[in-house]
């Protein structure tokens, strides 16, 4: 059996439900998916990414929704082993993309303050922009489960803010362009066991600063993110949950103020 079929096979059956179900539950409850987008999905080369875009595929062969695919993939500036691994697994999953180039590595190299998130936000408008050149009116990333709970915390403890990673956000400079992340509900976990049942072996975060962090010259933020988590999971096995569902239910009879469109409200206001 050919490897991208076994894949295939497993999404379906032996993953079905910490990753198929909760995959599909996440476009439902979230609604995600209109009748005959076309939808970008982004592959970054890690496992995340890679599991999406198998998901993807599968969804397009069973679901009841009508809606094209492009996958995508930007070289922001790889070594070429990473280059050759990222196309190694795309054949091996049976995945046709378009492969295009962008100097993101070259420009964030130069930039002190706060890098990570300039290549975030560099590497999405680059692929909005090749997205909408292919027709998407979509971008779908791999951010998932762990994902969302670790913003959260990070936006609290490091920014003074409550807020979370969304599961899906119109574009402010690429009108008519959405993104949409449909492994919202699919944790961390679930993800790795995927990855080391089939024994694939993906890219980590290939840029200079994380492999220097890796090498144990720091820690970043959203690993330090990481390491809290799991020490919660190890109190409460729910307080992941918690932290997600909170997200889903403020109580705004209880909080002192929040911004609405740039505009900030006191809870003196109705006082």
């Amino acid at each position: 059996m050919k490897k991208h079929v076994e894949v295939e096979r497993a999404l379906i059956k032996k993953f079905r439900k910490n990753i198929w179900s909760r995959f599909v539950k996440g476009i439902n409850e979230y609604k995600l998916f209109n009748e005959n987008d076309v939808i970008g999905v982004c592959i970054s080369g890690g496992k995340d990414s890679m599991l999406l875009a198998k998901c993807m595929q599968e969804l397009q062969k069973h679901g009841k929704q009508n809606f094209d695919i492009k996958f995508l993939v930007m070289n922001p500036g790889y070594s070429q082993s990473n280059q050759d691994l990222i196309e190694k697994n795309l054949k091996l999953l049976n995945i046709d993309a378009t492969i295009f180039n962008s100097p993101i590595f070259d420009v964030v190299a130069t930039v002190d303050q706060s890098p990570c998130y300039l290549c975030a936000r560099m590497r999405r408008g680059y692929l909005y922009k090749e997205a909408q050149k292919l027709g998407c009116n979509k971008i779908a990333l791999g951010h998932h489960f762990d994902d969302v709970i670790e913003t959260t915390l990070m936006s609290m403890l490091y920014s003074g803010e409550i807020k979370t990673m969304m599961p899906k956000l119109h574009s402010e400079n690429y009108p008519g362009m959405e993104l949409i992340r449909p492994l919202y509900l699919v944790k961390e976990e679930s993800i790795i066991r995927w990855k080391n049942y089939h024994n694939l072996e993906f890219l980590q975060c290939a840029c200079k600063l994380t492999e220097a962090l890796h090498l144990g010259h720091g820690q970043s933020k959203r690993q330090e993110m990481k390491e809290l988590i799991k020490n919660f999971r190890s109190i409460n096995s729910n307080i992941d949950i918690n932290i997600f569902k909170s997200m889903h239910n403020i109580n705004c009879n209880t909080i002192l103020g929040f911004r609405k469109d740039g505009e900030y409200h006191s809870f003196l206001e109705e006082y």
